[in-house]
């Protein structure tokens, strides 16, 4: 068969990114717009590999009870594949049956790739006071338009970069939305929608090619009852419940093993602006030894304005595998001796922390490491090499959906030796 070609399939599995599983004559082939229970119609995009082949669904032929009409509708399956945009791949499948099939992918990861049997939960973001909009829509306080060459502005269709222009963004603030919808731009790159805690929804141009950087605007984000200052280009959790659901999970967490002593060392790993670092030194106290550890400098001296109302708590400029290793090689025994009492926490990029950086952080021989991760795979890596050093999970992996209708979770497991 070839490019080009139709093939009718029964979609039995869900792979890591976003894909489902069917098979043709024994050979896998991946399709997105559909979920497992269902028979489609598709074409077939790349038949190049003799393992695999890659489709588009164009047509249900049986429908899995858990499908719905998708919650944005440029991106449903009477859209043609090459129209519909990315960043919702999710959306067509009902919000209960998205959290199950994510609970799935973590386990499948967990066992394929960590060789652990581990319970896996995924809860929705918020709180019985603050709680997620009912059909999981409204969430994204931060978008990425994109402009092409013809002055296009909009989402790009899914697993390419063209773009696609739409009417709207459900999965945006109401806000976002009608900043998006407005957006216009004469000049070929990225338009950046930011809406911090104050409402207010700053677009922030990043033409292609650019090498000047503006002076960035220095913004506030709140959770609960404090305040973070970051760049309003930089790095903070998309979701609007997204900061306060993590923070509060990961102070749950750590509470049931006993706390955060006060007189240990503790570090804050991949820190960013110090949010979870706060976290740290508000279970302490205020004189807890905390260490953020941030390789943006941006970031590290938000962090350390963030940080400076706990007298133990500083910010350090580093990448954090030259942190762990730098440490290990140079602590005094008064430090080790902290450490053994602390909490490592760590919130890597997708990527994950990889080898190094967990066996530093084994060296270290911290009571607790708090793990939090945007990605089943890396995690389910960095879980079992934390196992070889005798770090297992307390009480299983809690995933947090923040990012509803589409394919991401975070999760955030707590262990010990």
């Amino acid at each position: 068969m070839h490019d080009g070609d139709l093939i009718d399939l029964d979609i039995t599995g869900i792979a890591h990114g976003g894909v489902f599983v069917g098979r043709h004559e024994g050979r896998v082939v991946f399709v997105p717009d559909t979920l497992p229970g269902e028979r489609v119609r598709a074409r077939l995009t790349d038949t190049r590999k003799k393992s695999f082949w890659r489709a588009d669904a164009i047509e249900v032929l049986d429908a899995a009870p858990e499908r719905q009409r998708h919650v944005w509708a440029a991106a449903d399956i009477d859209v043609a594949p090459e129209g519909r945009p990315g960043g919702a791949e999710f959306g067509h499948i009902a919000l209960a049956h998205q959290r199950r099939l994510k609970e799935r992918v973590i386990r499948e990861a967990l066992e394929r790739v960590g060789r652990l049997d581990l319970p896996v939960d995924v809860r929705p973001a918020g709180s019985p006071d603050d709680p997620e909009t009912p059909d999981g829509t409204g969430w994204r306080t931060r978008l990425s338009l994109h402009v092409d060459e013809a002055g296009r502005v909009g989402a790009y269709a899914a697993r390419s970069h063209r773009v696609v222009e739409t009417p709207d963004a459900p999965l945006a603030t109401a806000e976002v939305a009608r900043v998006a919808a407005a957006a216009r731009s004469a000049v070929p790159g990225r338009l950046d929608l930011v809406q911090p805690s104050d409402g207010r929804v700053r677009v922030l141009p990043r033409p292609d090619g650019s090498r000047s950087r503006p002076t960035p605007e220095v913004v506030e984000e709140r959770v609960g009852e404090r305040t973070f200052r970051v760049d309003a280009g930089g790095f903070w959790q998309v979701h609007r419940l997204a900061a306060r659901t993590l923070t509060s999970l990961v102070a749950d967490e750590l509470t049931a093993v006993g706390g955060v002593d006060p007189e240990g060392l503790h570090l804050d790993l991949y820190g960013g602006v110090g949010l979870f670092a706060a976290t740290l030194a508000q279970l302490g106290g205020s004189s807890t030894r905390v260490v953020s550890v941030e390789s943006d400098p941006r970031a590290t001296e938000h962090a350390g304005e963030n940080l400076a109302e706990w007298i133990g708590a500083r910010a350090e400029t580093a990448r954090a595998d030259r942190f762990v290793a730098k440490l290990a090689a140079d602590a005094s025994e008064r430090e080790r001796e902290r450490l053994a009492r602390g909490v490592v926490l760590l919130d890597p990029p997708r990527a994950g922390a990889g080898r190094e950086v967990v066996e530093g952080i084994a060296a270290l021989s911290p009571a607790t490491v708090a793990y939090v991760a945007c990605d089943p795979v890396a995690l389910s890596r960095d879980l079992a090499i934390f196992a070889e050093h005798g770090y297992v999970a307390r009480d299983g992996i809690h995933g947090v959906d923040l990012f509803p209708h589409t394919h991401h979770v975070e999760a955030v497991v707590v262990l010990q030796r």
